[in-house]
C-alpha cells in the first residue's frame, strides 16, 4: 500500500509533514510504477508568422527554443526518476519542505491559466462541431451575443469544462486511460489536413514562398529574441514539473532519451505541419487560416466534420488533462495535504481556469506570445535557476528521501523555509520580467518604459527573461549558499544515498 511504502523508506525518523501519510498522491513511488506523457500544439509557427516572420525563421526558432528548454527538463527530471518524487516534493530540498509551496503554487498558477486557454480551444472545436450539424446550421453559429461572444460559444465552452472535470473526478487511472487512445489523434489529424489540403490546392501554396516582412535588419532581431523566449517559456512549465511524469519512468536513460527524440522532434514537425496546411488555404480559400478548428469546419462532407472536430476536441482535452492538471494537482495537494487530495486540486485548477479569463489571452497573437508567455517564463526560469543549483551543483544528485516528508528533518531550514532560494527565485525573477513593457501602438498592461525603467533601459532584460531569470538565480542562489551556509545546502558526497 501507500502507507507501506513510506513507512519502507530507509531512516524514516521525526514528525512527518501534516498530510502526507493521508495524501498518496505526493508519495515516492517504486521504480517499476511509472508510464509517460505525450503532449503537442499547433499554433505557435503562426503567431511569429502573424509577426513578420518567414515560416522558415519561425520553424528554426521552435526548433532552437525546444532544444535550450530541453537541458533544464533533463535535469530536473532526473530527481523524479531516481526518487520517484514529484515537482512539490522535489522543490522541498531547495526552498525547504514549506518554502516549496511558493514555487509550486506559481507554477500552478500558470498551469490553471494554460487550462483555460486549453479548455476555451476545446470549446470552440465543440461550437463549430454543433454548427456543422444540419439541425442546427446557422442558428447555432449566429446566436446572440453575451459578453463579446455567442451564448452558444459560452455553452460550448462550459460542456467542454465539464468533460474536463468529469475525468479529473475519476482520478488518475482513468487520466492514464485515456491518454493511452487519445494522444495519437493529434497527429492522425494533422496529416489528414495535410494530405487533404495539399491535394485540394495541387500544391503547398504560397506561404513558403513568402518573405516576411521583417528580414534580418535590427527589426528581426528585436522580434526574434522575445519571441524565443515565448517558445521557451511555451515548454517551461514543464521543464520544472517534468519529475511528476517522469517518477513513473524506467530508468535514467529512458527518460532522457525519450524527451532528447520527442520534444525537439515534435514539437517542430507540428508547427511545420501547420504552416504547409495554412499555405495551402490560401490557395483554396483565398486567405490563410491557422486555425484548425476553423479549417475543418469548411470541409464539405458533414460525417468527415464532425470525425475531425471530435478528434480535435478529444486531442485537446487529451492535452489538457495531461500537462494542466496532474501538475497543479499535486502542487495545490503539496500546500494542503490533509485538506486537498488530486481531485480536489484538479477542481480548483479547473475554477482558477475560468477566473483567468482565457479568452482574451488566446484572442491577441501579440498578448499570447509576448505578454502570457513571456511573463511567466521568466519567473519560471527562476525556479528552474534554483532547482538546478542546488540538486546537481550543491548536492551532487543526491537527496534525503526521508527527509522530504519530514517536518523536522535536513529540509527544514529556518521554519520550513530556505530563505535562500526565495530570494534567489525574488531576485531571478524581478530581474526577468521587472523591465516588462508594452510597445507602442500594441495590446498589453504593461508600461511603454517597462515596470521598472531602469531595467527597460538601456539594456532590455526582459527581451531575455527566461533565460536571466534562470542564470541570475542560479548565480544568486549558489552565491548565498556559499556567504550564509546551511546545513542542507552544503554540497553532500556522492556516498550520502537517498536516505
Amino acid at each position: 500500500s501507500w502507507r507501506s511504502s513510506i513507512s519502507a523508506i530507509p531512516r524514516w525518523r521525526g514528525a512527518p509533514l501534516p498530510g502526507c501519510a493521508s495524501q498518496p498522491s505526493l508519495s515516492p513511488l517504486p521504480l517499476v510504477r511509472r508510464p509517460g506523457v505525450f503532449i503537442t500544439t499547433y499554433t505557435l509557427a503562426s503567431g511569429l508568422m502573424s509577426q513578420g516572420m518567414t515560416w522558415w525563421q519561425a520553424m528554426t526558432t521552435i526548433l532552437l527554443g525546444n532544444v535550450i528548454v530541453l537541458v533544464p527538463m533533463i535535469l530536473n527530471a532526473h530527481a523524479g526518476t531516481k526518487y520517484g518524487i514529484p515537482f512539490p516534493v522535489f522543490a522541498r530540498a531547495s526552498f525547504g519542505v514549506f518554502g516549496s509551496n511558493v514555487a509550486a503554487l506559481l507554477r500552478a498558477g500558470v498551469a490553471c491559466g494554460w487550462f483555460g486557454i486549453q479548455t476555451w480551444i476545446g470549446g470552440e472545436a465543440l461550437y463549430t462541431l454543433a454548427g456543422s450539424l444540419p439541425f442546427l446550421g446557422s442558428g447555432w453559429t449566429n446566436s446572440g451575443m453575451v459578453a463579446g461572444q455567442h451564448w452558444t460559444l459560452w455553452l460550448s465552452f462550459a460542456v467542454f469544462w465539464m468533460l474536463n472535470i468529469f475525468i479529473i473526478v475519476r482520478g488518475m487511472n482513468t487520466i492514464r486511460r485515456f491518454e493511452n487512445w487519445a494522444a495519437p489523434f493529434v497527429l492522425i489529424v494533422a496529416v489528414f489536413l495535410l494530405v487533404w489540403m495539399v491535394t485540394k490546392a495541387g500544391g503547398l501554396g504560397p506561404i513558403v514562398t513568402q518573405n516576411g516582412s521583417v528580414g534580418w535588419g535590427p527589426s528581426f532581431w528585436k522580434l526574434f529574441f522575445p519571441s524565443l523566449m515565448a517558445q521557451i517559456a511555451f515548454w517551461s512549465t514543464l521543464s520544472l514539473n517534468m519529475p511528476d511524469f517522469t517518477r513513473f519512468a524506467k530508468s535514467q536513460r529512458a527518460q532522457a532519451i525519450g524527451q532528447t527524440l520527442g520534444l525537439p522532434t515534435t514539437m517542430t514537425i507540428f508547427p511545420l505541419l501547420a504552416v504547409l496546411i495554412t499555405s495551402a488555404t490560401v490557395v483554396v480559400y483565398g486567405k490563410a487560416i491557422w486555425d484548425p478548428i476553423v479549417l475543418t469546419s469548411k470541409f464539405s462532407n458533414p460525417i468527415v466534420i464532425v470525425l475531425a472536430l471530435f478528434t480535435l476536441a478529444v486531442a485537446t482535452l487529451s492535452v489538457n488533462i495531461a500537462a494542466n492538471v496532474v501538475s497543479p494537482s499535486y502542487d495545490f495537494s503539496n500546500a494542503w495535504p490533509k485538506a486537498i487530495s488530486f481531485r480536489l486540486g484538479g477542481l480548483i485548477t479547473g475554477v482558477l481556469g475560468i477566473l483567468i479569463q482565457p479568452w482574451r489571452l488566446y484572442s491577441d497573437p501579440h498578448v499570447y506570445i509576448f505578454t502570457w508567455l513571456g511573463f511567466y517564463g521568466g519567473a519560471l526560469g527562476a525556479i528552474a535557476g534554483v532547482l538546478i543549483a542546488d540538486y546537481w551543483v550543491m548536492r551532487n544528485a543526491n537527496l534525503r528521501l526521508g527527509d522530504l516528508y519530514r517536518e523536522d528533518g535536513a529540509y527544514r531550514y529556518s521554519g520550513g523555509f530556505n530563505w535562500r532560494g526565495v530570494a534567489s527565485l525574488l531576485v531571478g525573477g524581478i530581474l526577468a520580467v521587472g523591465g516588462a513593457y508594452t510597445s507602442p501602438g500594441t495590446p498589453g498592461p504593461f508600461p511603454s518604459k517597462g515596470l521598472i525603467p531602469f531595467l527597460y533601459q538601456p539594456f532590455t532584460l526582459y527581451d531575455y527573461s527566461w533565460v536571466v531569470g534562470l542564470v541570475a538565480a542560479f548565480v544568486c542562489y549558489l552565491a548565498l549558499s556559499a556567504l550564509f551556509p546551511a546545513g542542507a545546502a552544503r554540497r553532500t558526497p556522492r556516498a550520502a544515498a537517498a536516505t
